[in-house]
């Protein structure tokens, strides 16, 4: 009687150790930086150089203003002291002016450069959901965290790179 009972006990010990092993390998967890995925891939980089190239004027507008800023800055240092109160006055004055038209070209330049960004990826929601589903079929992941929202999530969890590379299938893929 003895015997059988503990035949039965590591029998049903056994069942249990199974089960909680067969339980704890089915749970397959993922973690993405989405905003990486995106940026990483070929058609980010492509947009975000079209988008270098179109604001470039712009751009080196600016630097030439702070150019500008920093020539009468160090002028009004160094010469200071033979300068006139009316000539310091005077620069003090056009560095303000100068100052003045950085602000206002840099935020405009911004605000054109977040229009055009988010013109040229719109539609990149969509295509990433497909490649995270492709990804969720092909490899039966059960869940799927944001980066952020994981307090810690190793690299053996992380499937970034594998986003990226789908978004890139799917640019590189033929038209359907």
């Amino acid at each position: 009687m003895q015997i059988k009972q503990r035949i039965l006990a590591i029998l049903v010990f056994g069942i249990f150790a199974f089960t909680s092993q067969v339980v704890i390998a089915e749970v397959k967890i993922a973690v993405v930086d989405v905003q990486r995925a995106i940026l990483n891939s070929e058609q980010a980089k492509t947009l975000l150089g079209q988008i270098q190239e179109e604001f470039k004027a712009d751009e080196d507008s600016i630097s030439q203003i702070q150019s500008n800023i920093a020539a009468l800055l160090e002028r009004l240092q160094k010469d200071a002291d033979v300068m006139s109160e009316a000539e310091k006055r005077r620069i003090q004055q056009e560095i303000e002016e100068y100052n003045n038209d950085f602000q206002y070209e840099r935020q405009k330049l911004q605000k054109a450069i977040n229009t055009r960004q988010t013109e040229l990826f719109s539609g990149t929601e969509a295509k990433i959901q497909r490649a995270i589903e492709d990804l969720v079929r092909k490899n039966d992941y059960d869940l799927i965290l944001p980066r952020g929202a994981a307090l810690y999530a190793g690299d053996l969890y992380d499937i970034t790179r594998k986003v990226t590379e789908k978004l890139n299938e799917q640019e590189n893929a033929p038209a359907q």
